[in-house]
C-alpha cells in the first residue's frame, strides 16, 4: 500500500512512519516544505502524481495561543488542508485519516466523552479543527477522523518539559483543575494502524484509559523516572493563557470499544513504556 504522511516531521508522523514502515507498504513523508496542504491546485498535483492509497493528515496548527491570535491561518492549515486532502484523495481513490482533538467539546461537563456527545468549541484551534473534521467527512467517505488529546512522543511535549525543568528547578507549578488523558503517540499509532488494516471508517475517539490532571500527570512521571521535584499544584487562573483551556475533556473510546475492540494502554503503563526509552 502506498500511504501519503502529511506533518511526518512531528510526533505522531514520526511513529506512524515507523509502525507503517512494514511489508509492502511504500512511505511518501511530506511536511510544511514539501507539500502545502493549504493549496488545492498542489495538492491535486501531487496526489495525481503519486497516486496514494491512503492519506494520513498528521499537519495541524497546533499552538492554540497563537491560533487565537490568526484564526485565518489557522483556518487554513486545520480546515481548508484537511479539505483538499479529502477531496483531491476522493478523486483517485484514496481513503484519508485525519487527526482531530479533544477541543472540539467545550471541557465544561464531568463525564467522559463519546463520539456521540454534542461539541461545542470554545477556542479557535478548536472552532477550525472541528470545520476540518466536517469537511473531510462531507468529502470523502473512506475516512477515519480521530479524536485524541494530550498526546507525547518523539518531539516537543509535556513529558520532556517536565523532565527539562527538573535540571534546574527544585520545585514545579503544575495545573491541578484541567482533566484528561494522555496519550502516546505509540499507542495511537497502533489503533490507526489496526482501523486501517480492518477499512473501519467513521469517526472514532483515541486516548488511552483513565484520566488525571496535569499535576498528576506530572507526578507520575517524576515517580517513573525518580526524581526527587516537588510538585506544586495550582489554579488555572494562576496561569491566564489567551485560548481558554478545556476544565475536563476525557474521551471515551467508545466507537473503537463497540467495533474492534479498544487495545489502547492505560495511560500509566504507556508513560511507563515511553519512559522506558531513552
Amino acid at each position: 500500500m502506498k500511504i501519503l504522511i502529511t506533518g511526518a516531521n512531528g510526533q505522531l508522523g514520526r511513529e506512524l512512519s515507523k509502525q507503517f514502515n512494514v511489508g509492502e507498504n511504500q512511505l511518501l513523508l511530506t511536511d510544511v516544505g514539501d507539500l502545502n496542504i493549504t493549496d488545492i491546485n498542489e495538492v491535486q498535483l501531487y496526489l495525481n502524481k503519486n497516486r496514494p492509497d491512503l492519506i494520513i493528515n498528521c499537519a495541524a496548527h497546533t499552538n492554540v495561543d497563537k491560533c487565537e491570535a490568526d484564526f485565518d491561518n489557522a483556518f487554513k492549515i486545520n480546515a481548508i488542508g484537511p479539505k483538499n486532502l479529502a477531496s483531491a484523495g476522493f478523486a483517485i481513490g484514496a481513503e484519508i485519516v485525519h487527526i482531530s482533538t479533544d477541543y472540539v467539546f467545550d471541557g465544561e461537563g464531568s463525564t467522559s466523552l463519546t463520539e456521540f456527545d454534542g461539541t461545542n468549541p470554545q477556542t479557535a484551534y478548536g472552532k477550525t479543527k472541528l470545520c476540518g473534521e466536517e469537511l473531510v467527512r462531507n468529502l470523502n467517505p473512506k475516512h477515519y477522523i480521530i479524536r485524541t488529546a494530550w498526546l507525547y512522543g518523539d518531539g516537543n511535549n509535556f513529558v520532556k518539559t517536565m523532565l527539562n525543568l527538573s535540571k534546574t528547578n527544585n520545585s514545579v507549578k503544575v495545573v491541578n483543575d484541567q482533566f484528561g488523558t494522555p496519550t502516546s503517540t505509540a499507542e495511537l499509532a497502533k489503533v490507526i494502524v489496526k482501523l486501517v488494516k480492518e477499512k473501519n471508517y467513521g469517526l472514532f475517539h483515541c486516548t488511552c484509559k483513565g484520566q488525571c490532571s496535569w499535576y498528576e500527570f506530572a507526578k507520575e512521571i517524576f515517580r517513573i523516572k525518580g526524581i526527587d521535584i516537588e510538585v506544586i499544584p495550582c489554579s488555572t487562573e494562576e496561569y491566564p493563557r489567551p485560548a481558554k483551556r478545556p476544565k475536563f475533556s476525557v474521551l471515551r473510546n467508545y466507537m473503537l470499544e463497540m467495533t474492534t475492540g479498544d487495545i489502547t494502554a492505560e495511560w500509566k503503563e504507556a508513560l511507563k513504556e515511553y519512559l522506558s526509552n531513552p
